[in-house]
């Protein structure tokens, strides 16, 4: 199918905030993928003079086990094998992510990641493929994503509506954790040769204006979403606040020696990065936007994210894509460098995945495909990295997003996870949905009204970045 063809099938998608019946809604059915990835191997070509040598894969899970544990398709295992027997014949160096959001429906029904059992049965998992494929296997991501089958899904009941529980759902947060330390155990001690890591989604802000309290809660926004993943991960503990309290531990769902397995050393650490955001404290708002905006404006988000100190807000005049997310070249490195001055040397190498333009609307004057456009935004983003890599950042990978990635997220959720509805559009004021009301996600108190002052969480730095300094 054309690359025109492609392109037209995604414009005119609406990008709009999304609302619980949006989130319920079928998807628009999948574009053809083919003439895109010529596309996306081209930009590459160019812009490094290189043909893509490697492939990471998704050992589906709920397709290899999907009748409870110690049952296996075998027939599933066997396409695996000659999978992975392919690209090599190719010269291709394949990688494996064990987990990519979606659970076998029998572990599902059983709880999910609010079960420790879950985390045995990830290892036992991951024990079976190290043993099978741990000879073939370059690098094993434990897991794509840490956040969105915990924060989003049993936390503020986005994947999918309903299943949110508030603070009640942070168990699931130690409980992936716990699964991918295992499963790094699990894969070493099968004889896995591959280079063994898991992926977290970074997150990195700058503050709306230069109020010390905006730069604040910039930290506030790290804190509850790349500390909350990488402490554990890196230091050995959980996230804590001001007062010395862990929300994850405070569910008492931690035992002796959890963190001990959550910290085993990795050999690479994925960071999925989307986009930067813009961010103030929520006193702040009428600053950033007009009064009579300040709270209109507000997406579904922010109206949970003010609860924990801070909101999104739109950037100034600065260019989006077609679903709203802010053209900054430089933020993916400001971030990199913002989590090196947090741990440092703590840091094992970094690769960077799911990251990429992922535009088919930025087109030329005659309505064609601007590739030229988007490899500049490209090179000018790998510009920056290289100047972290420079000085010093182990940043060892680098794996271009293509737009036809996580489509499912991006019809349902682009606009919740980009910012406030600017100004110039209407903005739409769908209800919040009745999940995130009921479950009162992060804030205890429900939403503050008129007169009701807001219950922030201030969050003790982790070691080497003073409280109330922002990341470089």
């Amino acid at each position: 199918m054309s690359d025109g063809f492609l392109h037209e099938s995604l414009r005119g998608v609406d990008w709009g905030v999304a609302t619980a019946d949006t989130i319920a809604a079928p998807l628009p059915p999948p574009p053809e993928r083919a003439g895109h990835f010529g596309r996306w191997t081209e930009d590459i070509r160019q812009l490094i003079g290189a043909d893509v040598d490697a492939r990471r894969m998704v050992a589906g899970w709920p397709r290899l086990q999907p009748d409870g544990p110690g049952s296996w398709d075998r027939d599933a295992l066997d396409r695996c094998d000659r999978a992975l027997d392919a690209l090599l014949a190719q010269g291709v160096r394949p990688g494996l992510t064990l987990f990519d959001r979606t659970l076998p429906p029998w572990l599902d029904a059983a709880g999910g990641w609010l079960e420790r059992d879950t985390a045995e049965h990830f290892a036992a998992y991951a024990a079976e493929l190290g043993r099978r494929f741990g000879d073939r296997v370059e690098r094993w991501i434990t897991s794509t994503d840490l956040a969105g089958p915990t924060l989003a899904d049993h936390v503020a009941g986005m994947y999918p509506p309903a299943r949110g529980i508030g603070r009640a759902g942070l168990p699931t947060v130690h409980h992936i954790l716990l699964a991918c330390g295992l499963a790094t155990q699990a894969l070493r001690a099968a004889g896995a040769r591959g280079r063994i890591g898991t992926t977290v989604t970074l997150v990195g802000g700058y503050p709306a204006t230069d109020d010390p309290f905006d730069r604040l809660a910039v930290e506030r926004l790290e804190s509850w979403t790349n500390r909350l993943f990488l402490d554990p991960l890196l230091l050995g503990e959980h996230m804590v606040t001001e007062e010395d309290v862990s929300p994850v531990e405070a569910t008492g769902c931690v035992r002796p020696g959890d963190l001990e397995i959550i910290a085993a050393e990795q050999d690479v650490l994925g960071l999925s990065w989307h986009t930067p955001f813009r961010v103030t404290a929520p006193e702040n708002l009428p600053r950033v936007l007009p009064t009579a905006k300040c709270l209109s404006a507000l997406n579904e988000v922010n109206r949970l994210l003010v609860g924990l100190g801070f909101a999104i807000v739109p950037f100034d005049e600065v260019e989006t894509t077609a679903y709203g997310w802010p053209i900054l070249p430089e933020g993916l490195a400001d971030a990199v460098a913002g989590l090196h001055d947090l741990y440092g040397e703590l840091l094992p190498p970094l690769s960077i995945v799911d990251n990429g333009m992922g535009d088919l609307d930025l087109v030329d004057a005659s309505g064609h495909s601007d590739d030229a456009r988007r490899r500049n935004l490209l090179r000018a983003r790998l510009s920056w990295l290289a100047r972290l890599v420079a000085a010093g950042v182990d940043v060892c990978g680098y794996e271009y997003w293509s737009v036809l990635d996580n489509l499912e997220a991006k019809f349902r959720y682009t606009r919740l996870y980009a910012m406030a509805v600017p100004d110039h559009e209407l903005p739409s004021r769908p209800p919040i949905p009745s999940d995130w009301v009921h479950g009162e996600a992060f804030d205890p108190g429900g939403e503050p009204g008129p007169g009701h002052s807001l219950s922030v969480l201030t969050l003790v730095p982790a070691p080497g970045r003073p409280q109330g300094v922002p990341a470089s």
